[in-house]
């Protein structure tokens, strides 16, 4: 069946349609055991495909990067906050008044238009971010500002074109509503035992 397996991979790089799923298949963060069984042959042949046949290994490392990289563009916007174009139906009313300054006549109309809406930066993205993209630096940063406000310093914890002071507000609620949870978490706990 060496033929035919043969003929399976000459349709997968031939036809532009399969390569489409392939892509597609791998920019939805599919396992090579998924893409391999989705295609009908073993997760061994899929790898053998993939030395073999560069069309085949470019398709689905393109399309993964391409993937994170979206992926990636959107938690940095949530990291710094971003504005949105809205499309929006405006009610417009008009008035018309005779010259003793008694309406004589309204009339009312629907309007489309765009609204711009701003969308603030997300603490736990912020958080997810710097821990994971800048391990080094946030720990050190983290210090020296806990250094700084132990001097009296204003200490600046340094991020990129988002509202700094936003930010660090933001953090602090965050941690606030972490301990308020834990707080109610545990008188919870002993009003059980009180059998309350």
């Amino acid at each position: 069946s060496k033929r035919m397996a043969r003929a399976k991979y000459q349709e997968w790089i031939d036809d532009p349609d399969k390569r489409t799923l392939l892509s597609g298949w791998a920019r939805k963060g599919l396992s090579d055991q998924q893409i391999a069984k989705n295609i009908g042959i073993s997760r061994s042949t899929l790898n053998e495909w993939r030395k073999k046949y560069p069309v085949i290994a470019d398709t689905l490392k393109k399309s993964k990067e391409i993937a994170d990289t979206e992926v990636e563009n959107a938690l940095y916007l949530k990291c710094i906050g971003h504005k949105v174009q809205l499309k929006k139906t405006f009610k417009v009313r008009k008035i018309e008044y005779n010259d003793a300054g008694r309406k004589i006549k309204e009339e009312e109309h629907l309007e489309m238009g765009e609204d711009e809406v701003y969308i603030p930066p997300d603490t736990k993205a912020i958080i997810f971010w710097l821990t994971n993209r800048a391990k080094e630096d946030w720990r050190e940063r983290q210090n020296i500002q806990e250094e700084q406000e132990e001097a009296g310093e204003s200490g600046v914890i340094m991020l990129a074109p988002a509202d700094v002071e936003g930010v660090k507000q933001e953090i602090e609620r965050y941690k606030k509503q972490k301990s308020d949870l834990a707080a109610a978490a545990e008188t919870g706990a002993d009003d059980e035992q009180r059998g309350g």
